[in-house]
């Protein structure tokens, strides 16, 4: 009989990783700039590469880059708001669109509403509260809308009727370019009938709300306090659960784990009926926090072969502008990954980021590279020495797209999917830890 030299798989996601040159790092990105000797030693002893989620210049956001991270890029992504809801341990309907839901201030300018000021965590609360209940459960058009609460002036709306979920934001995500949008039928919608005759739906009862919350006595007396009124409702992230949707294991052909920090990458767990750890981000301590999340990480290697490991720490850094402050916490997080050194003994461990977050300029998310390292054993080292784009690029992994990191990552843990063996109804990234054996009498 064959031994089984199957290892078992983590993958650390560092958020936002990459980044872009900064003159004040003396024209090194924060990760180029960070002294990472943890880092450097995978480096040293495995393959590196360029991680482009969706290619090179193409910007894109977490959930998009992990869908396809965790192998369902050929799936329909269910939407964020999905994901959300499920995160905060919500329970929406499957099958129904849904949608994210926020109360904003209003500017109006050059005959556009522009959105301003969000409701205030800890201040507004009961406010934002009695405003959407002002909202809830109105019908528009045979569509009902309804909702469930998610932080402060956030919502999840659910649309009972609606024919479609392939409608357009109406909340301008770049709100200093764009104004409050009237919502469409995407052109690329399954049911375009269904789709176009949503978007006047939602147009409807969106412009409705706004006239019901202009009035309502809630912003009549923010007005006069000298408050902004939280007069416009707006709605982004179309989302739809599959109740079809396979989950991690069935797709994948692995049993798969997380360690989490916030409501969308719980929610997506959920969503993917993986096992999942949740700690909540220590700001104060962040080599500590990370040394905690792989203590968890180890802990669900012992019952699954595949565990993702995630903080948000990079990206929120990325957002402040500050390019040496990223910098500063790229080290101090990647401290933490010392425990990798070992595993990887024994282990396929990886490192890279979901997407470039610019901690210069004014972009939100950008299509820069993101640095990957992979260890493990049989894995050839490639001559790469340190960790960071500049180094990376020359590795012998080359330029990874999002979809094809976990199949790269199960190749190496001699878990690779057979092309032209069908062991059951899914073609994914890893060979089926188990198949359905065929009855015996």
């Amino acid at each position: 009989m064959k031994s089984d030299d199957r290892v078992p798989v983590m993958l650390v996601v560092l958020d936002g990783l990459g980044d872009r040159p900064s003159a004040e790092l003396g024209g090194r990105t924060p990760c180029e700039a960070a002294a990472t000797p943890v880092l450097d030693r995978l480096a040293a002893q495995g393959s590196s590469g360029m991680h482009v989620p969706f290619g090179p210049g193409r910007a894109t956001s977490s959930e998009t880059a992990h869908w396809s991270l965790f192998g369902f890029e050929s799936l329909a992504f269910p939407g964020r708001a999905a994901l959300e809801a499920l995160g905060v341990g919500l329970q929406p309907p499957p099958g129904v669109p849904l949608f994210h839901f926020a109360l904003r201030a209003g500017d109006l300018r050059d005959g556009a509403l522009y959105l301003g000021a969000r409701a205030r965590p800890g201040v507004d609360d009961a406010e934002a509260e009695a405003l959407f209940a002002a909202l809830d459960g109105r019908e528009q058009d045979g569509v009902t809308f309804r909702h469930y609460p998610l932080r402060t002036g956030e919502c999840v709306l659910v649309a009972d009727g609606a024919p479609s979920r392939d409608v357009s934001d109406s909340d301008a995500l770049f709100d200093h370019f764009h104004p409050w949008m009237r919502p469409v039928a995407l052109a690329d919608a399954t049911d375009a009938e269904g789709a176009a005759s949503f978007a006047v739906t939602l147009e409807r009862w969106l412009r409705a709300g706004r006239e019901i919350l202009r009035e309502h006595p809630i912003n009549v007396r923010r007005r006069t306090r000298g408050l902004p009124a939280l007069d416009v409702p707006v709605t982004k992230w179309a989302s739809l659960i599959d109740p079809a949707l396979p989950t991690f294991a069935q797709h994948v052909g692995i049993d798969g784990a997380a360690v989490t920090d916030t409501a969308l990458y719980r929610g997506l767990a959920k969503l993917l009926k993986m096992q999942a750890v949740d700690l909540t981000y220590d700001a104060n301590a962040p080599t500590a926090d990370m040394l905690a999340r792989i203590e968890a990480a180890e802990t669900l290697l012992e019952h699954v072969d595949f565990v993702h490991v995630h903080v948000k720490a990079t990206d929120a850094a990325g957002h402040t502008k500050r390019p040496a402050f990223k910098r500063d916490v790229i080290e101090a997080t990647a401290a933490g990954l010392e425990p990798l050194l070992a595993l990887a003994r024994r282990a396929v461990v990886a490192v890279t980021g979901d997407h470039a977050t610019p901690s210069v300029g004014q972009l939100l998310h950008s299509g820069d590279p993101t640095p990957f390292v992979v260890a493990g054993p049989g894995i050839a080292a490639d001559g790469v020495q340190q960790f960071g784009e500049c180094y990376a690029m020359s590795g012998s992994c080359g330029r990874l797209l999002a979809a094809d990191v976990l199949p790269l990552l199960v190749s190496f843990a001699n878990r690779p999917f057979f092309l032209g063996h069908r062991p059951g109804p899914w073609a994914g990234a890893a060979l089926p830890n188990t198949p359905e054996p065929m009855p015996i009498d």
